[in-house]
C-alpha cells in the first residue's frame, strides 16, 4: 500500500473505474463539481473520450488510477469485472493507500461485497456497495438512488461526493446491505412492469384509448413511476430507455440465487425472468425492461 502524496478529503483525488452507460456521466458529475479525477476503462477510447471532454487523468490500469486516490468509485458489469479490477497486481486494491474508500456502484453478487470488504479491510482500506438504480437517465441528470453498505464513519466521508449524481444516499447495513436493497428494487420493478405490460395489452384489445385511459388511472392508486414515464412510451412501441433487458436478467439472477440460499420465494420474479428471457429471443436484449408488453401484443 501506498500513503506517499496521498490527498486530504478537503482536496480529494479520485479515480473512478469503468465508464459504461451508467459510469460515464456519473464521473462527469464528479468532475463538474471540481474534483480532479483519474479514469480507467477496459475499452481505452473511451476514458480518453472522458478525458477530453472533462479533463483529469487517464490511466492504464486500475492500481495506476487508484494509486494516489483517497477515494476510488467503481462502475462495472458483474461480479467477475469487479473482482478483475480490485483484486490481482493490475488491480485498484494492490495500490490503493491505508485509509482510503473504495465505493462500488457495480450490481452485484452479496457475497462478492462481502468478500471484497474483508478483503479491503486487511488493507486498512474501506469498502462500500453502493449500487444505484434510476438507469441511464438517472445517471445523465445526476438524480440516482444509491444503496449502501459497509461502515458508518466510511458511509458518512463519501456521502458528500455521492451526491454529485444522486437525489438519495442511504447506509442500509453491514457489507453486502447495498446489493440485498438493489435485488429488493429489481423484484419490485419486475412485477410492476409485468403488470403494467399485461394492463396495457388488455386495454388495447377492449378497443380504450390507453393513453388517456394510463393519464385517468395515473392520477390514482395504480400510479407508478413505471406507468409515468414509460406507460406512453410502450404504447408507442419505444424500447430505448438505457435499462437493457440483457441486464435485467443478469440482476434477477442474483435475486434468484440469493433467494436459493435463503429461502425467500419468489413466484413472479421468476416468472418475469423467463418472459425476460422471451424478449431476449425475440432479439430484444438491448431493448429497456418495459418492452416485456412486446411479447403480448
Amino acid at each position: 500500500m501506498h500513503s506517499d502524496n496521498l490527498p486530504t478529503d478537503t482536496q480529494p483525488a479520485i479515480a473512478f473505474l469503468g465508464l459504461g452507460v451508467m459510469g460515464y456521466p456519473m464521473a462527469g458529475h464528479l468532475a463538474r463539481s471540481g474534483y480532479a479525477l483519474t479514469v480507467y476503462n477496459r475499452t481505452r477510447h473511451k476514458a480518453e473520450q472522458w478525458v477530453q471532454e472533462y479533463g483529469g487523468q487517464l490511466a492504464a490500469t486500475p492500481a495506476v488510477a487508484a494509486q494516489h486516490a483517497n477515494m476510488v468509485f467503481c462502475c462495472v458489469g458483474k461480479d467477475e469485472d469487479l473482482r478483475s479490477v480490485t483484486l490481482g497486481e493490475q488491480g485498484a486494491f494492490s495500490s490503493m493507500a491505508s485509509g482510503s474508500i473504495f465505493i462500488d456502484h457495480t450490481t452485484a453478487s452479496a457475497q462478492v461485497a462481502r468478500m471484497l470488504y474483508a478483503n479491503a479491510n486487511k488493507q486498512g482500506i474501506a469498502f462500500i456497495d453502493a449500487p444505484v438504480s434510476g438507469g441511464q437517465t438517472g445517471a445523465v441528470n445526476g438524480k440516482l438512488t444509491v444503496m449502501c453498505g459497509g461502515d458508518q464513519t466510511a458511509f458518512k466521508r463519501v456521502v458528500p461526493f455521492i451526491t454529485a449524481y444522486a437525489q438519495a444516499v442511504s447506509l442500509l447495513g453491514p457489507s453486502g446491505s447495498g446489493q440485498l436493497a438493489k435485488m429488493v428494487n429489481q423484484i419490485c420493478i419486475a412485477g410492476l412492469v409485468q403488470a403494467l405490460s399485461e394492463a396495457i395489452a388488455f386495454g388495447q384489445r377492449t378497443g380504450l384509448d390507453m393513453k388517456q385511459v394510463l393519464d385517468a388511472i395515473g392520477k390514482g392508486a395504480a400510479a407508478s413511476w413505471q406507468m409515468q414515464h414509460r406507460g406512453e412510451s410502450m404504447l408507442d412501441k419505444q424500447f430505448n430507455f438505457g435499462f437493457a433487458v440483457d441486464w435485467m436478467r443478469k440482476d434477477l439472477g442474483l435475486c434468484l440465487d440469493e433467494a436459493k440460499r435463503n429461502g425467500a420465494l419468489l413466484p413472479i420474479t421468476a416468472l418475469v425472468d423467463q418472459f425476460y428471457a422471451e424478449v431476449q429471443n425475440m432479439g430484444g436484449g438491448k431493448w429497456d425492461t418495459s418492452s416485456l408488453v412486446q411479447r403480448l401484443n
